[in-house]
């Protein structure tokens, strides 16, 4: 069984996608980050960088004690050798998957959330940095749109790269149309008709309720380096 420490975010919707898809066993425990309880000590002890998900899962492949994994690629990684699904075990097919990723994880994501903030939630709108995150997300949205030319998915075959690009792609709070982008848009249509998909993006959604108060905006985004 694992359990999924989790927040209805694009990053915990990765890995809710991937159990949905793969049809492992898994517990969720909502972490309310607009609450802090992303601070408590027992949820530390298992993501050391306050964010979530995290995952624990309490019967290892090779026994011993539970295994505790926090950042939503490394948990993919995990949960990809765990079940032997939507990871190639060859070098290349590997290498392919992990180098878009990566990616994801390095850029898409942080680039993606940076324009959403600065457009939808700064309290300050600077157009600097409006301008600047929403080029850099259209820039991203034309280096996926060219990998997906001639593709069904990110590298050929289904894969976590794709389950890790997709909830980030949020064209509206990003300053984007998927119109501008016919490859990645024929993607994400073909994404948002699998099964899987839809029930990993509806986890957690029952949790989340009403926007963003003042209370939440601090402690999301006012957090200073731990004392």
């Amino acid at each position: 069984m694992i359990d999924l420490y989790f927040w209805p975010t694009p990053n915990g919707k990765k890995i809710s996608i991937f159990l949905e898809e793969t049809a492992l066993p898994y517990r969720v425990h909502p972490v309310d980050i607009g609450r802090g309880e992303q601070f408590r000590p027992e949820f530390l002890a298992i993501s050391p960088n306050n964010r979530i998900p995290a995952i624990v899962d309490d019967d290892p492949p090779g026994g011993g004690g539970p295994v505790s994994v926090f950042e939503s690629g490394a948990i993919l990684l995990y949960l990809a050798d765990r079940t032997g699904k939507l990871l190639p075990t060859t070098p290349r097919g590997r290498a392919e998957v992990t180098q878009w990723l990566m990616w994801q994880m390095a850029g898409l994501g942080p680039m993606l959330g940076q324009a959403h903030h600065f457009r939808s939630y700064a309290k300050e709108k600077i157009p600097y940095a409006i301008d600047r995150y929403t080029n850099e997300a259209r820039r991203l949205y034309g280096v996926l749109d060219r990998r997906l030319e001639g593709r069904e998915y990110i590298a050929g075959e289904y894969s976590i790269a794709d389950i890790a690009c997709f909830p980030w792609i949020l064209p509206s709070g990003q300053g984007q149309s998927l119109d501008d982008f016919p490859h990645m848009k024929r993607w994400h249509e073909r994404m948002a008709t699998r099964p899987g998909v839809q029930r990993g993006m509806d986890v957690g959604n029952d949790v989340r309720q009403g926007g963003m108060d003042d209370q939440a905006r601090a402690i999301l985004f006012g957090q200073g380096a731990a004392k």
